[in-house]
């Protein structure tokens, strides 16, 4: 993972919830293979070391020739959903013990009879209080009481507490009493995980470093036993090479921090999905892209300008209202800001009480599955819409792997839904079908808004085994005229590791208006955090003078409760340098808000920096790929659009199309991991990277 430029084999594997994907990029060659693997649930590295062997096998390399293996996982995000972590202990400061139970005290649904709050995963009789006090200023009020804290830790871990978390008030201020009680403890109990809010989450909001040092404790023992083990059996395999890890945030990590703070890798997957995105846009020359990832159980949309992805500094885990903002565990760690919403393959579609056809967020996930897998699945799903409306192959899903069962999808749409509302078959089909394709552009078009962005601007890339099937439908609800779909969009995630740069960040939080900043003390905290960035990124495998520091800054007004972000000048900052974020906060304030309030103080909460190496293989050459040399269209057959109904449409071989070739619409064009969908009003090309192009024509 360093600045060289020479040519690399290297393997990307994605660990999900049913499928454990895997890409090879053999530069050398321009070949790019792809692989799926059910993934082994007691122990993903089985899946893990199974599947690279069998691709190394079909690339015709071996496990010694690998140059990096890049590795995302949905292991944190899943341990916290299933609660299936350690049993933790949490100390902190005393009369702070309750302050997890009562959280923001806001309800998330103001009319739910049924609220339910998010357990904390320290339940109240391993959250123990000790002697000590910080003040907001960083100054020490009352000393740590480091016998009671051992008698404190000495009861925790009689009641079997596999992990500790630690976390002081204002220790983001200070951090001499976390620091001293983990040296205390690490002492007496050198075997016994231990974390504090400081290493993980060293900001401002009690509440939200509470609950992301106890989900980083909660995912610890697991986690280091996971990437030791893993970590050790690519070895046994014959790898030379380190492994590396996909952070949240989008920047690539060294297996070290990965074990010391997992919580990072919670959102490792769908950072990875809009990384891809970002790099097939500066692949083509495109600085406006939405990324679209759509899967079996949801759908995932980022905003991408000038080649980067938005970010955000706080994530929900372990929501109890899956897609319910609020409902969940705020966490203060660092993520690729995108939209997730219930629509997924697997989405269910029902009738509701009104007579209305509804669709998701319920999935019918892998077990039993839509109809259409004739593994047990009664209720009809957004796959079994797409089987009958012409767009999926019955003979061809997962590349003839799996056959759909077209018969039995009829007699479920039928029995279940077209004879309650009235519908024929295929009206319920495409009615399931435009529901998903409009509830994930209204949820689209209002992320964007949020932004101040206008849709018809951007480009979608698509990607994920749903993606490139409701992209072209999705795209004409967002008036967008450009479709990419990626060679392996299936797999895209999985490619997205391999396309990402080294990166971390770095945080620290110190609380003042502008005109009263200590800019010695603010200077010594970006050099702190400077020099904390590059360690990791040097050991995350990137060379230092390549590695490029961006400023951040958290402001607002005075009084406001909530902080935009707002760039920071390079050097030396000093009284000048206010002027500058002040200006640069008025203009941010009104690109969000169509206004700003010249007069008010404004004031700055946390400070930050963002660190990262050069993006590799931005002119990946995928021409070597080509090796079918059979005829690009396999057939006919009876396909959907609402503008034409049913009519014969083309069925192209993805692999026997090559570069430089160009059709029109309509056209059904499939590959292993997906189909891509493009209708009568639609110019397709292929370019010189292997990308689908849809271009979609502009409305008389």
């Amino acid at each position: 993972m360093s600045g060289d430029i020479g040519k690399r084999v290297r393997v990307g594997v994605d660990v999900g919830g049913t499928f454990t994907d895997f890409v090879l990029v053999d530069e050398k060659r321009d070949l790019i293979f792809t692989g799926k693997r059910l993934t082994t649930p007691g122990d993903p590295s089985l899946a893990i070391t199974d599947g690279l062997e069998r691709l190394v096998l079909e690339s015709g390399t071996s496990v010694p020739e690998l140059d990096a293996v890049v590795h995302g996982t949905t292991l944190v995000a899943n341990t916290i959903i299933e609660r299936k972590g350690a049993k933790i202990g949490l100390i902190t400061t005393r009369g702070f013990r309750d302050s997890l139970e009562m959280g923001r005290e806001i309800r998330y649904d103001l009319y739910d009879l049924f609220f339910e709050k998010p357990e904390p995963l320290a339940p109240r009789f391993l959250r123990q209080p000790v002697n000590e006090r910080i003040d907001a200023k960083g100054n020490v009020l009352r000393p740590l009481d480091t016998l009671e804290l051992i008698k404190t830790a000495e009861k925790l871990v009689s009641e079997g507490v596999e992990a500790i978390a630690i976390c002081f008030m204002h220790a983001y201020a200070n951090d001499t009493h976390e620091r001293q009680a983990k040296e205390f403890l690490g002492t007496k109990y050198p075997d016994l995980p231990i974390t504090t809010s400081t290493e993980v989450a060293p900001e401002i909001r009690e509440y939200e470093r509470a609950n992301t040092v106890c989900a980083n404790a909660y995912v610890l023992p697991m986690m280091q036993r996971y990437l030791g083990d893993l970590t050790q059996k690519l070895s046994d395999k014959g790898l030379k090479q380190p492994l590396y890890l996909m952070q949240s945030g989008g920047g690539i990590a060294s297996v070290t921090r990965g074990q010391a703070a997992p919580i990072h890798l919670i959102e490792s997957g769908p950072a990875a999905g809009a990384t891809a995105g970002a790099f097939y846009g500066r692949l083509t020359g495109t600085d406006r892209v939405i990324s679209f990832d759509m899967g079996g159980t949801t759908a995932k949309m980022c905003l991408i300008e000038e080649y980067e992805p938005e970010h955000a500094h706080a994530f929900e885990a372990g929501r109890v209202r899956r897609f319910k903002k609020g409902s969940g565990l705020p966490l203060k760690v660092p993520v690729i800001d995108l939209i997730e919403i219930g629509a997924g393959g697997g989405s269910l579609a029902r009738v509701d009480n009104m007579g209305l056809l509804k669709v998701g967020p319920d999935s019918a996930g892998s077990e039993p599955g839509p109809v259409c897998y004739g593994l047990g699945g009664t209720q009809p799903a957004v796959t079994d819409a797409d089987l009958l409306l012409g767009y999926l192959s019955p003979e061809y899903f997962l590349g003839g792997e799996m056959d759909l069962e077209l018969g039995s999808v009829k007699d479920a749409v039928d029995g279940k839904l077209a004879h309650v509302t009235g519908l024929t078959v295929e009206e319920v089909a495409a009615g399931i079908h435009s529901i998903v394709n409009e509830n994930m552009a209204s949820a689209t078009r209002m992320y964007i808004a949020e932004k101040g962005r206008d849709p018809r601007r951007y480009t979608l890339v698509a990607s994920g085994g749903a993606g490139p099937v409701h992209a072209y439908g999705m795209a004409k609800l967002l008036k967008i005229s450009r479709v990419i779909c990626p060679l392996g969009a299936g797999v895209l995630s999985a490619l997205g590791f391999l396309v990402a740069a080294p990166g971390t960040d770095s945080v620290r939080s110190y609380v003042s208006r502008l005109e009263n900043l200590d800019w010695g003390r603010l200077n010594g905290l970006f050099a702190e955090m400077e020099a904390e960035a590059m360690a990791q990124i040097v050991e995350a495998g990137a060379d230092p003078a390549t590695v490029t520091m961006r400023r951040r800054a958290d402001m607002r007004y005075s009084g406001q409760g909530f902080e935009i972000d707002v760039p920071v000048p390079d050097g030396d900052l000093d009284i000048p340098s206010a002027e500058i974020m002040r200006q640069s906060f008025l203009d941010k304030y009104q690109e969000l808000f169509g206004r700003q309030i010249g007069d008010l103080p404004i004031e700055a909460l946390t400070w930050r920096i963002y660190a990262s190496g050069p993006t590799p293989n931005v002119e990946l050459n995928f021409a070597g790929q080509q090796v079918d040399e059979n005829p690009a269209v396999k057939g006919e057959r009876q396909v959907y659009f609402p503008e034409t109904g049913y009519g014969s449409c083309k069925i192209y071989n993805r692999y026997a199309l090559k570069a430089g070739d160009n059709f029109r619409g309509p056209a059904v064009i499939e590959e292993r991991e997906s189909t891509a969908v493009a209708g009568p009003d639609t110019r397709i090309s292929i370019d010189k990277y292997l990308n689908l192009i849809i271009d979609i024509d502009s409305p008389a």
